[in-house]
């Protein structure tokens, strides 16, 4: 039994760029259920901005560090389809959430690796996995990656290893997702301002000036500069784009 309305799960969806799609996917129309890590009234702020546009949406914790908590969470995830749609699928998956933090190479140390490798590749891999079957042919998958797998950042090197294993994912997916009707592709933001990796860009006016000065338009990203993007990925008008990498950086290190 499927619902009426198209659904889309975005995780880390509470806040930043994920907030920003979510808002921006309900625009199209579509229904929203958002995760959170850490700040469960963030989340119930969207929840109401999104019911505000007129769509249902729902919020769930996940904790994408906490690998052994993923069958519990898409536990929940189904018992909130069955309550709040009274269906056990959904169509638009995208694997948003992340931590980030500027670590030179010879700094990091086993635990941090292993926290980026369960947040931004293991988690995300088998989320999509244990989600698979509760995806709806004609869904799609989004995964966010970065604009550091295509231009070096220094302080990256975990950060941007774990995108781009994300990366050669996201084409397997489309590969092998195709013949159930599921599409695959990346969207990859370039420097955004927002509360990411401590607001390291929105509160550093240097770094900010600089990362700017590379940029043809002369400034940094904007959250709605990326969720609008994701939102146009779960539209019809999007059908035939699978397995490609868009990135959405405005031409910076062109």
């Amino acid at each position: 039994m499927q619902s009426t309305n198209k659904i889309a799960l975005v995780t880390g969806g509470s806040r930043g760029l994920g907030k920003d799609m979510a808002i921006s996917i309900a625009k199209k129309g579509i229904d929203v259920i958002v995760t959170y890590r850490g700040n469960q009234s963030m989340a119930d702020d969207v929840v109401k901005e999104i019911e505000s546009l007129g769509q249902k949406a729902f919020s769930l914790h996940l904790n994408m560090n906490d690998f052994n908590s993923l069958d519990n969470f898409v536990g929940q995830l189904i018992s909130s389809l069955q309550s709040k749609w009274k269906t056990t699928t959904f169509d638009f998956l995208i694997n948003n959430a992340g931590m980030g933090a500027t670590v030179p190479f010879e700094k990091v140390t086993e635990e941090i690796f292993s926290e980026f490798l369960n947040v931004h590749f293991k988690s995300v891999y088998f989320l999509t996995q244990k989600c698979l079957s509760h995806i709806n042919s004609g869904g799609r998958i989004i995964n966010i990656s970065s604009g550091t797998t295509r231009f070096s950042n220094p302080g990256y090197s975990v950060y941007a290893s774990m995108k781009g294993a994300i990366e050669i994912f996201t084409k397997y997916l489309a590969k092998e997702l195709g013949p159930k009707g599921i599409g695959a592709n990346v969207v990859a933001p370039g420097a955004v301002e927002t509360d990411f990796n401590n607001g390291f860009i929105r509160n550093n006016q240097q770094a900010k000036s600089m990362i700017s000065s590379l940029s043809p338009f002369g400034r940094v990203g904007k959250a709605d500069d990326i969720g609008s993007v994701v939102a146009f990925l779960c539209t019809e008008d999007a059908r035939w784009i699978n397995g490609q990498r868009i990135e959405v950086s405005g031409g910076i290190n062109s």
